[in-house]
């Protein structure tokens, strides 16, 4: 299994933000230079355990918040960022993803059988 860089990159970046640093900041940080920590964060390089270590701390998250598009049990972290998302729309908004997300389940649950093929 490949590790998605970019997705690792892209919620280091959105974990970053929220704590209002930058870059640089960050870098200082966890003992990187600002053009490595570039790359991380763009996924255009390899992070290592060690590193995201580092990160994960640095920007007081876990390793699963910034692991999980790469995870295969990490339920908890996608309901949390479900839930941020939801928190960020309008009732209309609420209204419509639940419906999308309805028929999104009802179809994977139709289609089951194509899994186990």
């Amino acid at each position: 299994m490949e590790l998605d860089y970019k997705a690792i990159g892209k919620r280091i970046k959105i974990a970053r933000i929220g704590l209002d640093l930058t870059q640089e900041q960050l870098a200082d940080k966890v003992s990187l230079s600002p053009t490595h920590m570039s790359n991380v964060e763009t996924g255009t390089t390899k992070v290592s355990l060690t590193t995201i270590v580092k990160i994960a701390n640095a920007l007081a998250v876990t390793v699963d918040d910034l692991l999980c598009d790469n995870l295969l049990q990490a339920r908890p972290q996608f309901e949390r960022d479900m839930q941020a998302l939801l928190d960020s729309c309008e009732p209309y908004e609420v209204r419509i993803a639940y419906e999308v997300a309805k028929a999104a389940i009802e179809t994977v649950r139709a289609n089951e059988k194509l899994k186990q093929e």
